[in-house]
Protein backbone atom coordinates (compact mmCIF):
# COMPACT_ATOMS: atom_id res chain seq x y z
CA UNK A 1 0.00 0.00 0.00
CA UNK A 2 2.91 2.17 0.82
CA UNK A 3 4.74 1.69 -2.63
CA UNK A 4 1.53 2.18 -4.36
CA UNK A 5 0.84 6.01 -2.74
CA UNK A 6 4.22 6.79 -3.67
CA UNK A 7 4.30 5.79 -7.64
CA UNK A 8 0.94 8.04 -7.09
CA UNK A 9 3.09 10.74 -5.59
CA UNK A 10 5.96 10.76 -8.31
CA UNK A 11 3.46 10.35 -11.60
CA UNK A 12 1.27 13.23 -9.55
CA UNK A 13 4.34 15.15 -9.04
CA UNK A 14 5.68 14.90 -13.01
CA UNK A 15 1.95 15.69 -14.20
CA UNK A 16 1.89 18.74 -11.99
CA UNK A 17 5.62 19.64 -13.52
CA UNK A 18 3.74 18.96 -17.52
CA UNK A 19 1.17 21.40 -16.58
CA UNK A 20 2.88 24.33 -15.35
CA UNK A 21 5.48 24.12 -18.44
CA UNK A 22 2.06 23.93 -20.69
CA UNK A 23 0.20 27.28 -18.47
CA UNK A 24 3.43 28.80 -17.56
CA UNK A 25 6.86 28.48 -19.40
CA UNK A 26 5.06 27.64 -22.86
CA UNK A 27 3.77 31.31 -22.50
CA UNK A 28 5.87 34.02 -24.19
CA UNK A 29 7.47 36.88 -22.30
CA UNK A 30 7.75 40.39 -23.83
CA UNK A 31 11.56 39.11 -24.64
CA UNK A 32 10.17 36.46 -26.70
CA UNK A 33 8.17 38.78 -28.99
CA UNK A 34 10.60 41.58 -29.32
CA UNK A 35 13.09 38.57 -30.61
CA UNK A 36 10.66 37.22 -33.15
CA UNK A 37 10.01 40.72 -34.26
CA UNK A 38 13.84 41.50 -34.84
CA UNK A 39 14.18 38.34 -36.26
CA UNK A 40 11.13 38.80 -38.84
CA UNK A 41 12.56 42.49 -39.27
CA UNK A 42 15.79 41.11 -40.56
CA UNK A 43 14.16 38.75 -42.74
CA UNK A 44 11.95 41.81 -44.30
CA UNK A 45 15.45 43.81 -44.82
CA UNK A 46 16.36 40.85 -46.51
CA UNK A 47 13.40 40.64 -48.48
CA UNK A 48 13.48 44.21 -49.60
CA UNK A 49 16.91 45.01 -50.36
CA UNK A 50 17.74 41.72 -51.65
CA UNK A 51 15.02 39.83 -52.89
CA UNK A 52 12.25 42.24 -54.36
CA UNK A 53 10.98 41.43 -57.78
CA UNK A 54 12.28 39.23 -60.49
CA UNK A 55 14.69 40.90 -63.09
CA UNK A 56 15.99 43.14 -59.94
CA UNK A 57 16.64 40.62 -57.56
CA UNK A 58 20.53 40.16 -56.14
CA UNK A 59 19.40 36.85 -54.45
CA UNK A 60 17.33 36.06 -57.50
CA UNK A 61 20.59 36.01 -59.53
CA UNK A 62 22.38 33.94 -57.55
CA UNK A 63 19.17 30.99 -57.05
CA UNK A 64 19.36 31.45 -61.31
CA UNK A 65 22.89 30.19 -61.02
CA UNK A 66 22.36 27.60 -58.31
CA UNK A 67 19.37 25.85 -60.31
CA UNK A 68 21.52 25.92 -63.44
CA UNK A 69 24.51 24.18 -61.47
CA UNK A 70 21.66 21.52 -60.14
CA UNK A 71 20.51 20.90 -63.85
CA UNK A 72 23.95 20.57 -65.35
CA UNK A 73 24.76 17.75 -61.95
CA UNK A 74 21.71 16.39 -62.35
CA UNK A 75 22.27 15.47 -66.43
CA UNK A 76 25.93 14.55 -65.79
CA UNK A 77 24.05 11.91 -63.58
CA UNK A 78 21.74 10.94 -66.58
CA UNK A 79 24.61 10.88 -68.72
CA UNK A 80 25.46 14.17 -70.48
CA UNK A 81 28.34 14.44 -71.32
CA UNK A 82 29.59 17.73 -72.89
CA UNK A 83 32.71 18.51 -75.21
CA UNK A 84 34.82 20.68 -74.09
CA UNK A 85 33.15 23.94 -74.65
CA UNK A 86 29.78 23.09 -73.53
CA UNK A 87 31.38 21.59 -70.07
CA UNK A 88 29.84 24.79 -68.52
CA UNK A 89 26.38 25.31 -70.93
CA UNK A 90 23.42 25.01 -68.95
CA UNK A 91 21.37 25.06 -72.39
CA UNK A 92 23.36 21.97 -73.74
CA UNK A 93 22.40 20.18 -70.55
CA UNK A 94 18.56 21.19 -70.63
CA UNK A 95 18.87 20.09 -74.28
CA UNK A 96 19.94 16.79 -72.92
CA UNK A 97 17.34 16.11 -70.82
CA UNK A 98 14.82 17.65 -73.10
CA UNK A 99 15.76 14.64 -75.46
CA UNK A 100 16.04 12.21 -72.61
CA UNK A 101 12.67 13.16 -70.41
CA UNK A 102 10.43 13.12 -73.77
CA UNK A 103 6.55 13.64 -72.71
CA UNK A 104 3.15 14.19 -74.70
CA UNK A 105 2.14 16.70 -73.10
CA UNK A 106 4.63 19.37 -74.17
CA UNK A 107 2.42 21.57 -76.64
CA UNK A 108 3.48 25.17 -77.14
CA UNK A 109 1.70 26.44 -79.67
CA UNK A 110 -2.04 27.05 -80.68
CA UNK A 111 -1.35 24.24 -83.35
CA UNK A 112 -0.04 21.85 -80.91
CA UNK A 113 -3.86 21.74 -79.49
CA UNK A 114 -5.37 22.30 -82.62
CA UNK A 115 -5.92 25.72 -82.35
CA UNK A 116 -8.70 25.43 -79.67
CA UNK A 117 -7.21 27.86 -77.47
CA UNK A 118 -4.11 29.95 -77.40
CA UNK A 119 -0.78 28.99 -75.80
CA UNK A 120 2.63 30.27 -76.05
CA UNK A 121 5.84 28.52 -75.25
CA UNK A 122 6.28 31.49 -72.65
CA UNK A 123 2.78 30.49 -70.81
CA UNK A 124 2.63 26.47 -71.22
CA UNK A 125 4.36 26.09 -68.24
CA UNK A 126 1.44 27.38 -66.57
CA UNK A 127 -1.10 26.28 -68.74
CA UNK A 128 0.00 22.54 -68.26
CA UNK A 129 -1.53 21.51 -64.82
CA UNK A 130 1.37 18.34 -65.07
CA UNK A 131 4.40 20.57 -65.25
CA UNK A 132 3.69 22.04 -62.35
CA UNK A 133 6.28 20.69 -59.12
CA UNK A 134 3.50 19.68 -56.27
CA UNK A 135 1.00 17.00 -56.25
CA UNK A 136 -1.46 18.50 -58.89
CA UNK A 137 1.42 18.22 -61.32
CA UNK A 138 2.23 14.83 -60.40
CA UNK A 139 -1.38 13.32 -60.56
CA UNK A 140 -2.14 15.30 -63.90
CA UNK A 141 1.63 14.02 -65.46
CA UNK A 142 0.37 10.23 -64.35
CA UNK A 143 -3.00 10.56 -65.98
CA UNK A 144 -1.79 12.18 -68.95
CA UNK A 145 1.14 9.74 -69.98
CA UNK A 146 -1.13 6.88 -69.49
CA UNK A 147 -4.16 8.16 -71.73
CA UNK A 148 -2.17 10.12 -74.08
CA UNK A 149 -3.58 13.29 -73.07
CA UNK A 150 -2.97 16.82 -71.80
CA UNK A 151 -4.51 18.86 -69.13
CA UNK A 152 -4.42 22.74 -69.57
CA UNK A 153 -5.90 25.89 -67.36
CA UNK A 154 -7.92 27.50 -69.94
CA UNK A 155 -9.63 30.91 -69.28
CA UNK A 156 -10.34 29.57 -65.89
CA UNK A 157 -11.64 26.11 -66.67
CA UNK A 158 -9.75 22.55 -67.08
CA UNK A 159 -9.60 21.64 -70.82
CA UNK A 160 -8.12 17.80 -71.83
CA UNK A 161 -7.07 17.67 -75.26
CA UNK A 162 -5.54 14.37 -76.96
CA UNK A 163 -2.38 14.62 -77.66
CA UNK A 164 0.33 11.62 -79.54
CA UNK A 165 0.34 8.23 -78.33
CA UNK A 166 2.90 7.97 -75.10
CA UNK A 167 3.20 4.58 -73.80
CA UNK A 168 4.81 4.50 -70.70
CA UNK A 169 8.24 1.66 -70.19
CA UNK A 170 7.54 -0.91 -67.44
CA UNK A 171 6.58 -4.57 -67.61
CA UNK A 172 3.42 -4.34 -65.19
CA UNK A 173 1.16 -1.71 -63.90
CA UNK A 174 3.45 -0.78 -60.85
CA UNK A 175 6.60 -0.25 -62.97
CA UNK A 176 4.79 1.90 -65.46
CA UNK A 177 4.02 4.41 -62.80
CA UNK A 178 7.90 4.25 -61.23
CA UNK A 179 8.73 5.03 -64.96
CA UNK A 180 5.80 7.77 -65.40
CA UNK A 181 6.69 9.19 -61.90
CA UNK A 182 10.57 9.22 -63.34
CA UNK A 183 9.05 11.03 -66.63
CA UNK A 184 7.82 13.38 -64.59
CA UNK A 185 10.65 14.27 -62.57
CA UNK A 186 12.95 14.46 -65.33
CA UNK A 187 11.06 16.28 -67.59
CA UNK A 188 10.74 19.27 -64.57
CA UNK A 189 14.64 19.25 -64.23
CA UNK A 190 14.79 20.30 -68.31
CA UNK A 191 12.69 22.83 -67.33
CA UNK A 192 13.39 24.52 -64.44
CA UNK A 193 16.35 26.63 -65.77
CA UNK A 194 14.12 27.39 -68.82
CA UNK A 195 14.38 25.73 -72.13
CA UNK A 196 17.21 24.98 -74.04
CA UNK A 197 16.04 27.36 -77.03
CA UNK A 198 15.14 30.20 -75.18
CA UNK A 199 16.72 33.77 -75.45
CA UNK A 200 18.31 34.71 -71.98
CA UNK A 201 16.94 33.85 -68.67
CA UNK A 202 14.00 31.48 -70.18
CA UNK A 203 10.35 30.93 -68.29
CA UNK A 204 10.99 27.92 -65.42
CA UNK A 205 8.48 26.37 -63.89
CA UNK A 206 5.68 27.14 -61.75
CA UNK A 207 5.92 27.31 -57.97
CA UNK A 208 4.07 24.54 -56.27
CA UNK A 209 0.82 25.09 -56.12
CA UNK A 210 0.88 28.64 -57.75
CA UNK A 211 -0.73 27.13 -61.49
CA UNK A 212 -4.08 26.99 -59.29
CA UNK A 213 -3.99 30.80 -60.12
CA UNK A 214 -5.18 30.39 -63.33
CA UNK A 215 -8.68 29.23 -61.80
CA UNK A 216 -8.86 32.68 -60.50
CA UNK A 217 -10.77 34.47 -62.86
CA UNK A 218 -11.78 37.29 -60.65
CA UNK A 219 -11.01 40.70 -59.87
CA UNK A 220 -10.30 43.83 -61.79
CA UNK A 221 -6.77 45.25 -61.15
CA UNK A 222 -5.06 48.23 -62.59
CA UNK A 223 -1.88 47.73 -64.41
CA UNK A 224 0.47 49.66 -66.75
CA UNK A 225 -1.15 47.38 -69.89
CA UNK A 226 -5.01 47.90 -68.66
CA UNK A 227 -7.48 46.34 -66.35
CA UNK A 228 -7.09 42.51 -65.53
CA UNK A 229 -7.95 39.58 -63.22
CA UNK A 230 -6.23 37.75 -61.03
CA UNK A 231 -5.60 34.89 -63.28
CA UNK A 232 -3.76 37.12 -65.63
CA UNK A 233 -1.49 39.35 -63.38
CA UNK A 234 -0.62 35.91 -62.10
CA UNK A 235 0.58 34.64 -65.63
CA UNK A 236 2.16 37.88 -66.31
CA UNK A 237 3.88 37.48 -63.55
CA UNK A 238 4.80 34.14 -63.92
CA UNK A 239 5.85 35.26 -68.20
CA UNK A 240 8.10 38.09 -66.20
CA UNK A 241 10.17 36.05 -63.89
CA UNK A 242 8.45 34.97 -61.39
CA UNK A 243 8.81 31.34 -61.35
CA UNK A 244 10.07 28.47 -59.14
CA UNK A 245 13.63 30.12 -59.06
CA UNK A 246 12.64 33.07 -57.96
CA UNK A 247 10.44 31.41 -55.38
CA UNK A 248 14.08 30.25 -54.04
CA UNK A 249 15.36 33.42 -53.69
CA UNK A 250 11.93 34.18 -51.82
CA UNK A 251 12.24 31.12 -49.35
CA UNK A 252 15.64 32.78 -48.18
CA UNK A 253 14.43 35.82 -46.01
CA UNK A 254 12.02 33.07 -44.29
CA UNK A 255 14.84 30.15 -43.81
CA UNK A 256 16.33 32.92 -42.13
CA UNK A 257 13.75 34.48 -39.69
CA UNK A 258 12.51 30.83 -39.06
CA UNK A 259 15.94 29.80 -38.07
CA UNK A 260 17.14 33.20 -35.86
CA UNK A 261 13.70 32.43 -34.04
CA UNK A 262 14.32 28.74 -33.08
CA UNK A 263 17.92 29.27 -32.25
CA UNK A 264 17.04 32.00 -29.77
CA UNK A 265 13.91 29.89 -28.14
CA UNK A 266 16.39 26.81 -27.83
CA UNK A 267 19.31 29.12 -26.36
CA UNK A 268 16.52 30.78 -23.27
CA UNK A 269 15.30 27.47 -22.92
CA UNK A 270 18.50 25.74 -22.60
CA UNK A 271 20.58 28.37 -20.53
CA UNK A 272 18.14 31.04 -19.17
CA UNK A 273 15.57 28.21 -17.70
CA UNK A 274 17.96 25.15 -17.29
CA UNK A 275 15.84 22.73 -19.14
CA UNK A 276 17.05 19.40 -20.57
CA UNK A 277 18.45 19.37 -23.60
CA UNK A 278 15.71 17.26 -25.32
CA UNK A 279 13.34 20.17 -24.01
CA UNK A 280 14.98 22.23 -25.72
CA UNK A 281 14.44 21.15 -29.05
CA UNK A 282 12.48 23.53 -31.45
CA UNK A 283 9.28 21.41 -32.18
CA UNK A 284 5.67 22.87 -33.24
CA UNK A 285 4.66 21.04 -29.91
CA UNK A 286 5.58 24.22 -28.25
CA UNK A 287 2.73 26.63 -28.35
CA UNK A 288 5.59 29.61 -27.13
CA UNK A 289 7.26 28.71 -29.96
CA UNK A 290 4.29 28.98 -32.76
CA UNK A 291 3.53 32.05 -31.37
CA UNK A 292 7.19 33.37 -31.93
CA UNK A 293 7.18 32.32 -34.89
CA UNK A 294 3.49 33.61 -36.42
CA UNK A 295 4.83 37.03 -34.61
CA UNK A 296 8.41 36.92 -36.71
CA UNK A 297 6.65 35.43 -39.88
CA UNK A 298 4.01 38.27 -39.77
CA UNK A 299 6.66 40.91 -39.22
CA UNK A 300 8.10 39.96 -42.49
CA UNK A 301 4.90 39.80 -44.51
CA UNK A 302 3.97 43.34 -43.07
CA UNK A 303 7.31 44.51 -44.14
CA UNK A 304 7.41 42.85 -47.63
CA UNK A 305 3.33 44.18 -48.32
CA UNK A 306 4.24 47.80 -47.28
CA UNK A 307 7.11 47.67 -49.42
CA UNK A 308 5.42 46.04 -52.46
CA UNK A 309 3.07 48.64 -51.95
CA UNK A 310 4.89 51.68 -51.53
CA UNK A 311 6.88 50.52 -54.75
CA UNK A 312 4.41 49.22 -56.81
CA UNK A 313 2.20 52.99 -57.15
CA UNK A 314 -0.84 51.40 -58.04
CA UNK A 315 0.14 48.87 -60.56
CA UNK A 316 -0.90 45.62 -59.47
CA UNK A 317 1.22 43.71 -61.40
CA UNK A 318 4.33 45.47 -60.01
CA UNK A 319 3.28 44.62 -56.40
CA UNK A 320 2.27 41.00 -56.98
CA UNK A 321 5.40 40.37 -58.25
CA UNK A 322 7.23 42.26 -55.09
CA UNK A 323 5.17 40.00 -52.86
CA UNK A 324 6.77 37.06 -51.30
CA UNK A 325 4.47 34.58 -51.73
CA UNK A 326 6.30 31.97 -50.09
CA UNK A 327 6.77 34.19 -46.61
CA UNK A 328 2.77 34.76 -47.51
CA UNK A 329 2.08 31.07 -47.48
CA UNK A 330 4.06 30.12 -44.68
CA UNK A 331 2.48 32.73 -42.33
CA UNK A 332 -1.07 31.75 -43.14
CA UNK A 333 -0.49 28.22 -42.54
CA UNK A 334 1.00 28.77 -39.12
CA UNK A 335 -2.20 30.84 -38.30
CA UNK A 336 -4.81 28.11 -39.60
CA UNK A 337 -2.54 25.29 -37.42
CA UNK A 338 -2.67 27.31 -34.54
CA UNK A 339 -6.30 28.16 -34.90
CA UNK A 340 -6.96 24.51 -35.41
CA UNK A 341 -5.37 23.57 -32.39
CA UNK A 342 -6.94 26.76 -30.21
CA UNK A 343 -9.94 25.15 -31.14
CA UNK A 344 -9.53 21.61 -30.69
CA UNK A 345 -9.61 20.30 -34.17
CA UNK A 346 -6.63 17.70 -34.25
CA UNK A 347 -5.92 15.53 -37.62
CA UNK A 348 -6.40 11.71 -37.67
CA UNK A 349 -2.03 11.78 -37.07
CA UNK A 350 -2.10 14.03 -33.78
CA UNK A 351 -4.12 11.19 -32.57
CA UNK A 352 -2.57 8.83 -33.27
CA UNK A 353 0.35 9.97 -32.07
CA UNK A 354 -1.31 11.17 -28.79
CA UNK A 355 -3.02 7.46 -28.22
CA UNK A 356 1.15 6.87 -28.49
CA UNK A 357 2.00 8.75 -25.75
CA UNK A 358 -0.67 7.64 -23.51
CA UNK A 359 0.21 3.92 -24.16
CA UNK A 360 4.22 4.99 -23.34
CA UNK A 361 2.83 6.61 -19.97
CA UNK A 362 1.29 3.47 -19.28
CA UNK A 363 3.69 0.94 -19.96
CA UNK A 364 6.02 3.58 -17.60
CA UNK A 365 4.10 3.66 -14.68
CA UNK A 366 4.33 -0.32 -15.35
CA UNK A 367 7.92 -0.67 -15.44
CA UNK A 368 7.95 1.76 -12.58
CA UNK A 369 6.10 -0.66 -10.52
CA UNK A 370 7.74 -3.37 -11.37
CA UNK A 371 11.15 -1.77 -10.41
CA UNK A 372 9.70 -1.15 -7.01
CA UNK A 373 9.04 -5.34 -6.40
CA UNK A 374 12.16 -6.41 -3.92
CA UNK A 375 12.97 -8.93 -5.44
CA UNK A 376 14.83 -10.72 -2.73
CA UNK A 377 11.77 -10.89 -0.83
CA UNK A 378 9.98 -12.34 -3.20
CA UNK A 379 11.67 -15.11 -4.28
CA UNK A 380 11.90 -15.77 -0.02
CA UNK A 381 8.05 -16.24 0.11
CA UNK A 382 7.92 -17.99 -2.64
CA UNK A 383 10.60 -20.31 -1.10
CA UNK A 384 8.71 -20.46 1.53
CA UNK A 385 5.47 -21.30 -0.54
CA UNK A 386 6.91 -24.02 -2.54
CA UNK A 387 8.42 -26.09 0.77
CA UNK A 388 4.97 -25.84 1.87
CA UNK A 389 3.52 -27.55 -1.12
CA UNK A 390 6.43 -29.49 -1.11
CA UNK A 391 5.72 -31.09 2.50
CA UNK A 392 2.21 -31.47 1.56
CA UNK A 393 2.58 -33.70 -1.57
CA UNK A 394 4.67 -36.08 0.60
CA UNK A 395 2.09 -36.44 3.41
CA UNK A 396 -0.48 -37.21 1.36
CA UNK A 397 1.58 -40.14 -0.04
CA UNK A 398 1.46 -41.64 3.60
Amino acid sequence: MQENNKTELVYLKADVEHQNLLQKQDKCDKYDYLAAVACGAIGGMVDIFFVGMPGESKLGDWTDQQVDNVVKSFAKKMGWKPNTQNTDNAKSAIGFLERKFKVNYDQRKPSDVGNVFNIAPGTHHMMSLAHSPDIVGLFFSILNQFTSTSSFIVDGQLITVKSETFELQGGNFIMKIMCGIANWFGHLMSDVAGSSGAHGRGTGIVMPFYELFGFCKFGNFSTANGRKDLSQIAMDAFTNGYDFRFGLAQAIPLVITELSIRLIWGIRRRFQYKLPLKECIPTMQHADLRVMLMVGNGTLCVMDGIDAGLRAKGNYLEFFMRLNLVAWFRFTMLVIKEVCIRVGIKDALQEQIEAFKRVNQALEQYLYELEQIDIELFEKETQKYHQLVKGLKETSNY
